[in-house]
């Protein structure tokens, strides 16, 4: 999974081992709230944000939910978690739930969580005069040529470096590819690899920003990869169907959870600090202003959380094209239906 790349996985599981089955908290909520199991895609961090704020703000509670915020086993288990009944929304990523769908999972997106990439090409020069024998430090995709990328092994990511290479005319074969797993910030740093691609431009990115280690960061939108949603929400096609209610509930609290960080970074930062104390503050408060921007649609005729049918096709094209999908991927991966002001007549998304 594209996750916090810079984290280890173990980290993970230590966590969530603690917490028993997953981060589940107390809550005030009425007796008789809706129960509902968000399962997040990693450890809170800044592309929860919005959730955190929603929760601790009260919008949840108001829009009578009584949401238990969990963390999963490992960073590959949301979606299998979600589609085998133990969540009721999961936060994933546009690539895994096309992949997912591919394998016939009944999953379905509901909602744009990070309406961009995050994943990006990143790399450090050295530092303080050290590696005087280094190659050419990285500063644009053409300096990839006759280096080394890290990435963490997922296949889609071996697709994207492909497809900036081919975009910027260069010979793949002329650059070597290593899996260098959930360490992608440490190989750079220790010049195992001379770039990386995976790497989030709002997380480690701002990181290395902080420490003043001058990264080159370039989101893979933005070198020949074609857009798409970094982050969503997804739901189990049956419950698209018979609790759109609930759904649309839970969708509109969020927007209005994001709109309180939009309004007042601290909000979120404050909420994310308390459910997890590793965070450092001022780390965390820049990455969510980093991330504000790509919390929201770039129009503003469409509401928080929107999908663009067509940019899935195009991206769910380009997995097709790459031999990532067994077969097309259908329009019937995603729905707006849920989102704040839409569909309001109708209490059933039309999921199959």
């Amino acid at each position: 999974m594209n996750r916090r790349l810079s984290l280890l996985a173990a980290a993970l599981a230590a966590a969530v081992l603690a917490a028993g089955c997953g981060e589940k908290e107390e809550t005030t909520t009425a007796p008789d709230a809706e129960h509902v199991r968000l399962m997040l895609d990693y450890l809170p961090n800044a592309d929860h944000a919005g959730i955190y704020a929603a929760r601790e703000g009260g919008a949840f509670e108001r829009a009578g939910l009584d949401v238990e915020i969990q963390t999963p086993p490992d960073p590959a288990a949301p979606l299998k978690l979600l589609a085998s009944g133990r969540a009721d929304i999961a936060i994933s990523y546009e690539p895994e739930v096309l992949l997912a769908r591919d394998k016939g999972l009944k999953v379905v997106s509901i909602g744009a969580l990070v309406q961009r990439p995050l994943t990006s090409i990143m790399s450090v020069p050295a530092s303080d005069g050290k590696d005087k024998q280094q190659a050419a430090p990285v500063r644009s995709v053409a300096d990839l040529e006759g280096k080394t990328v890290g990435t963490a092994g997922i296949p889609y990511q071996s697709a994207y470096l492909k497809t900036i290479l081919d975009e910027a005319g260069i010979d793949p074969g002329s650059v070597r590819e290593v899996n260098v797993g959930f360490n992608l910030v440490p190989a750079m740093l220790s010049k195992r690899v001379d770039a990386t691609l995976g790497a989030f431009w709002n997380v480690e990115g701002v990181e290395l920003q902080r420490a003043k280690r001058d990264p080159v960061i370039i989101p893979v939108d933005e070198a020949g990869v074609p857009t798409y949603d970094e982050l969503v929400l997804v739901a189990r096609e049956e419950d698209a169907r018979e609790r759109g209610p609930m759904l649309r509930a839970f969708l509109r609290a969020l927007a209005q959870g994001h709109q309180a960080v939009r309004d007042d970074p601290d909000a979120g930062v404050d909420a994310l600090v308390k459910a997890n104390p590793d965070l450092d503050r001022d780390d965390t408060l820049a990455q969510v202003e980093a991330t504000l921007p790509a919390f929201f649609p770039s129009h503003e005729d469409e509401p928080f959380g929107w999908q663009d049918q067509r940019a899935w096709g195009r991206y769910g094209g380009w997995m097709d094209d790459n031999g990532l999908l067994e077969q097309a991927p259908s329009p019937l991966s995603l729905t707006n239906e849920f989102l704040p002001g839409v569909g309001l007549q109708q209490d059933e998304a039309p999921a199959n």
